[in-house]
């Protein structure tokens, strides 16, 4: 029904605009039209861009709530001649150098948790990029 506009509707709606209008009323009327629709272009694009940001964040977030921790392979003890004054000490130092989320620490003197369990309680490692 409101196909394209061509020349010769272009002219009635102008000469018709004129008429009623007059021609000092409008060219103010179609600077406020042009004002009118330059600020409604300008609001819609803001607000498309404020929601693309949103879904962008958002997409993030879940993604973060998806990927499962990082886990280090198993770490054989190494024997640097370095006298650490505690276990946890000697701990801290091999786990700086690892690229992970998460370190399970067993040791020998703890007989009730074996490494066997850890798997049945934690999801698979993700491979290291």
């Amino acid at each position: 029904m409101f196909g394209s506009v061509g020349v010769p509707e272009l002219i009635i709606i102008f000469t018709i605009a004129l008429i009623i209008f007059g021609p000092r009323k409008l060219p103010e009327l179609g600077k406020s039209l042009g004002k009118s629709l330059a600020e409604f272009k300008r609001a819609s694009n803001e607000l498309k861009n404020t929601l693309d940001e949103e879904i962008r964040t958002e997409e993030r977030r879940s993604a973060e709530r998806q990927e499962p921790p990082r886990v280090a392979a198993a770490v054989d003890p190494i024997d640097d001649g370095v006298t650490h004054s505690t276990g946890t000490d000697r701990l801290a130092e091999v786990a700086a150098g690892l690229d992970c989320d998460l370190i399970v620490n067993v040791q020998g003197d703890e007989p009730l948790v074996t490494p066997a369990g850890f798997g049945s309680r934690l999801p698979a490692p993700s491979p290291m990029p």
